[in-house]
């Protein structure tokens, strides 16, 4: 069986930078009080009307496109993850693949949030590994900030998102070469779903949460349901977190995914040369750096500069490791995430 390697990486952010300071003035915090929960000090927001979750990616797939040495024709397979789509339907990744003029080829879009490139690039190993695509597109992208309450009540998620996109192309690597993605291991837990959560517009909240929580009509038709007065004024359709529980399992499942990648290759955490966790807050970068008694020089965060990008955060984070030279030919370089629904998962990578 053949083994896929990572022959081309890119990323993409906004140019608008939004500071602490720039949030303080429609909702009651402050940069130390943002700082001292999640370490970020700024994100990236997206043109309003004129970036969308595609087009970032886009600009990201076209950067790993070209330093794979290939063009967008010699793509074929895309896998999109993201979860913040342009449309509810259809997925980013048709329009991406429109973007890139390479219509004809398949498209598949993966919803699985923090831990969505890591799915996505599990998807496209598993494609490139059996010689069924030669050329595989992954790109993980996120818009939040479109989607975001910029009020005192919102200020728990919408401080720590931002906006970004990040891409790959898998490639199988020659025979005998000595690099590619080692192994992929993804795990998930729907018990604990609605703890981070956007429930709305969703079929479960209109039927199923509508009556009792959102005030609905006891004979409101279905086509009532997506909306009522109540949720509007309770502002009960932006995304949810609670985030006291969400940071509890991240700090007890990042290490278990790293250790079960480690040791399903034989290795150790000494042979580590750089982890690239998914960046939802430094502190729990920082608690699981400590627990795996990691050095500084063998993690890489940039939440301080872009905040939480969801599917986006790895492959930026990544690329700009790759950029810095913090990752180097024949590093061990482990990804990792963990996010909503709640999934998790890592990939061991022999760069």
């Amino acid at each position: 069986m053949l083994r896929s390697k990572i022959a081309g990486i890119g990323y993409y952010v906004p140019e608008r930078v939004v500071t602490n300071d720039d949030l303080a003035k429609v909702m009651d915090t402050s940069d130390k009080w943002i700082q001292e929960r999640t370490g970020i000090k700024e994100r990236r927001h997206g043109v309003r009307f004129e970036e969308t979750t595609s087009t970032m990616g886009t600009k990201a797939a076209r950067i790993a496109i070209e330093r794979a040495g290939i063009e967008p024709k010699d793509v074929d397979f895309i896998v999109f993850a993201t979860l913040s789509p342009d449309y509810y339907f259809p997925g980013s990744g048709v329009l991406l693949q429109r973007q890139l003029g390479i219509p004809g080829i398949g498209a598949l879009d993966v919803r699985n949030q923090c831990s969505g490139f890591i799915y996505a690039l599990s998807v496209a190993d598993q494609f490139v590994k059996t010689g069924m695509y030669k050329n595989v597109l992954v790109v993980g992208a996120e818009l939040h900030s479109f989607g975001l309450d910029y009020s005192t009540k919102g200020r728990n998620v919408t401080a720590i998102f931002g906006d970004g996109a990040g891409a790959v192309v898998l490639q199988a690597a020659a025979e005998g070469e000595d690099k590619g993605i080692l192994s992929t291991h993804l795990h998930a837990d729907g018990n604990h779903a609605e703890q981070l959560a956007m429930i709305n517009f969703g079929s479960h909240s209109g039927v199923h949460l509508g009556k009792e929580r959102f005030g609905f009509n006891e004979d409101a038709q279905y086509g009532e349901l997506m909306m009522s007065d109540k949720m509007w004024e309770e502002k009960d359709i932006y995304p949810e977190m609670n985030g006291q529980y969400v940071f509890k399992y991240a700090v007890t499942k990042f290490p278990e995914v790293i250790m079960e990648a480690l040791k399903a290759n034989g290795r150790e955490l000494s042979d580590l040369d750089m982890l690239i966790p998914h960046q939802a807050n430094l502190r729990i970068s920082q608690f699981v750096q400590k627990r795996l008694r990691l050095r500084d020089d063998q993690v890489f965060n940039n939440i301080q500069k872009y905040g939480n990008t969801t599917a986006a955060s790895i492959p930026i984070a990544l690329c700009e490791a790759y950029e810095k030279g913090k990752v180097k030919e024949g590093d061990l370089v482990c990804l990792a995430a963990f996010g909503s629904g709640f999934t998790w998962g890592s990939a061991l990578i022999k760069w």
